[in-house]
Order: structure tokens, then C-alpha cells, then sequence
């Protein structure tokens, strides 16, 4: 069989729970051999996958039948780390099949918040592709709770993708794409532009029976990747070829059109809404320096009015108005006890350097 010129050569899947099980909540077995083939068809023409993917609590649905009085989180956690198993081998039979290793890793969003944690993740990932071993990706449902909860599996894809400046995110769920409810028919919209904003008008109410993000929480992570570089596809992952289609650059599902991609760092730091170790306020004059397009500015301290929170250099903070509106994220250039002895002075180094700082749109 002969395939077209991919137009991606690394990206991440990401598999929602309603795509791979059942209106039972169990695994769909023969959804599981569809997409296995088609990630071994992409590696074997030498396109690099990372597959990230939700269903462990699924899985565990499957196979665990809950007894006694347990919390909605002790539920989780159990069905979570039991199902991780029958989750993770199910898809390892079937890439042994096609003669491929698949590899797990089980992440929280305290990995994402250290600077070399972060590069220490990276690096296994890159070592696992050049073995061609394919990645599979999981939240750490067992473990994360609370603030360690990424909103979705969404939101973990879109940080993978950012880490390992991937051509293509995947995003497969099962609808279609993202619906015009302004139009007759309610048509799929094919292309979005990353300087289109407010998605709520055009998302149909409501979530995915077993799962935890909605189509709002896919659209401000794929909107977000967009204006980093990284091209985004929401589509149906129970269509047979899907991802053949998208990688072969066929139209289907609706694609988030890329914008020139930015540096490493600073992909990390715009993805990093949640993941802050403090923040700084800034008074009006330094807001309007540093939104200012004529020229590029770093935030100095003489333009800082409050410091929050104990963060070291290295650390991403937030960015705040005195009125509390979030401005923008940065890597620290220094300590919060630092920046505090330094705020409203002149004469000194700048708290976050240009080159790390990204300011929300």
C-alpha cells in the first residue's frame, strides 16, 4: 500500500475515554486494534507518535466490582490504579503484535512545574523515540488529586506537545470536530484561525459520559498550542484511518492552524497557567511597558509593587495588575525574597527577562 508524504514527522494522539470504551464504560477492544495498527503504520513509515491516553478508570470499571462505603476520590483511585494495568497491556499486546514496544509513564502536574524535572522528562521521551518505542502517557490518577489533577488529559497532551516540539497534536474524540451551532445544519468547522477568540458559541452543552474535560477545555488548549507553532486537529477517533488521514494532511475533523512557533522556554512558560510557584503585582506603568509593540521589555523591579508567594530563580510566576487581572507567566530571574528587597527600586536586574516572559493575549 502506498502512502502520501506525511505532513507531520512527531506527534502526540491524544485518545479520549469515549473513544477506545463502551457505552459500558469497558474497554472497546476492536477501536484498541484500529488505532494500535495505525500508530505501528505511522512509526514503521518513520513518523514519531507519543500517545497520550485516558481509560484507566474505564478499564478498572471492567474488571473491579466496588464493595463498601469509599469517596468519589478513593473510587477513582482505585478504579484508576487497577484499570491502569489492563489499560497499559492492552495496548503493549497490541503493538507486540505489530513487532513494537510500547513504554509507560504515569506523570502528575508537579512534573511540569520544575524546570529540570521538566528537562528530565523530556529526555526520556526523546531516548524512548529514538528507539523507537512508543510512549504511552497517562495522568497519575492513583496519586493525583487536588492540585495535582491536570484539568484533563487535554491539558497533559498539550504540555507534552509543547516539550517535545511536535508538528502535530491529535486530539481524537468521539464527535466529529468542533460544531458552528450558529449555522443550519450545524456544520463542523474545518479551520480556525489561532487569532479567533470566545469558543463557547460554537461548542454543544455538555461532557463525555465517563470522562473529565469537555469540548471547551479541547479548544483553549488547542487555541493556546496554535499560537505556540504546534498545529492542532480535533477529530473522531472511531473513524477507521483517522490518523493516516490527518498526518497525509486530508481534511477531517477541525484543524487549529499554527502560528510561527516560538522557543522552548518560552512554549513552557505560556503552558504553565496553574503550574506557578508565586507571582508578582506590577504597577499600570510597567503594564504598559511591557505590552507596549514597539519595542521588547523585560519586567524590572522598580515596576513591582507586591510580591507573593516564596519562589527561587528558575521558578515560573504569574504576572498580575494591582486589580488582580493576570498579565502574563515568566521564568524568575531571582528569589521572591530577592525581588522583594528590590521592588519600586531603580538600578536594578530585571525580575523576568524578556526572553522568558509570555503575556496572555
Amino acid at each position: 500500500m502506498t502512502h502520501q508524504n506525511p505532513v507531520y514527522k512527531r506527534v502526540v494522539v491524544k485518545v479520549g475515554t469515549n473513544v477506545i470504551t463502551g457505552r459500558d464504560g469497558k474497554l472497546d477492544h476492536a477501536i484498541l486494534d484500529s488505532l494500535t495498527s495505525e500508530i505501528a503504520s505511522l512509526m514503521a513509515d518513520g513518523i514519531e507518535v507519543i500517545l497520550v491516553t485516558s481509560g484507566a478508570v474505564g478499564a478498572g470499571r471492567g474488571i473491579v466490582s466496588l464493595s463498601g462505603s469509599l469517596t468519589p476520590v478513593e473510587t477513582r483511585q482505585v478504579l484508576s490504579a487497577t484499570g491502569q494495568i489492563r489499560l497499559i497491556n492492552a495496548y503493549n499486546d497490541r503493538f507486540e503484535k505489530h513487532g513494537m514496544i510500547g513504554a509507560q509513564l504515569l506523570v502528575t502536574k508537579g512534573d511540569f512545574r520544575d524546570r529540570q524535572h521538566y528537562l528530565n522528562m523530556r529526555t526520556c521521551f526523546e531516548a524512548l523515540l529514538q528507539q523507537k518505542i512508543v510512549p504511552i502517557v497517562n495522568e497519575n490518577d492513583a496519586v493525583a488529586v487536588t492540585e495535582l489533577m491536570f484539568t484533563d488529559n487535554d491539558e497533559l497532551s498539550g504540555l507534552i506537545a509543547s516539550m517535545l516540539q511536535v508538528d502535530g497534536h491529535i486530539i481524537l474524540s468521539n464527535v466529529d470536530g468542533l460544531f458552528d451551532m450558529q449555522s443550519e445544519g450545524h456544520t463542523v468547522i474545518e479551520e480556525i484561525d489561532p487569532g479567533s477568540k470566545n469558543f463557547s458559541h460554537y461548542i454543544r452543552p455538555g461532557k463525555s459520559e465517563f470522562g473529565r474535560g469537555g469540548m471547551l477545555t479541547k479548544c483553549t488548549i488547542a487555541h493556546k498550542l496554535s499560537r505556540l507553532g504546534i498545529t492542532v486537529h480535533i477529530a473522531n477517533g472511531t473513524k477507521p484511518g483517522i490518523l493516516r488521514t490527518i498526518v497525509e494532511g486530508g481534511r477531517t475533523g477541525t484543524k487549529f492552524i499554527a502560528q510561527k512557533a516560538k522557543q522552548s522556554r518560552k512554549r513552557w512558560i505560556a503552558l504553565s497557567e496553574g503550574l506557578e510557584k508565586g507571582a508578582v503585582i506590577i504597577n499600570q506603568g510597567a503594564i504598559d511597558a511591557l505590552t507596549s509593540t514597539e519595542h521588547a521589555t523585560s519586567l524590572l523591579p522598580v515596576g513591582i509593587t507586591a510580591v507573593d508567594g516564596n519562589f527561587s530563580r528558575g521558578d515560573v510566576i504569574r504576572i498580575c495588575s494591582e486589580k488582580g487581572e493576570v498579565i502574563g507567566y515568566g521564568m524568575a530571574s531571582s528569589s521572591a525574597e530577592k525581588a522583594r528587597t528590590n521592588q519600586g527600586q531603580k538600578g536594578h536586574k530585571p525580575v523576568i527577562h524578556y526572553d522568558h516572559l509570555y503575556l496572555v493575549p
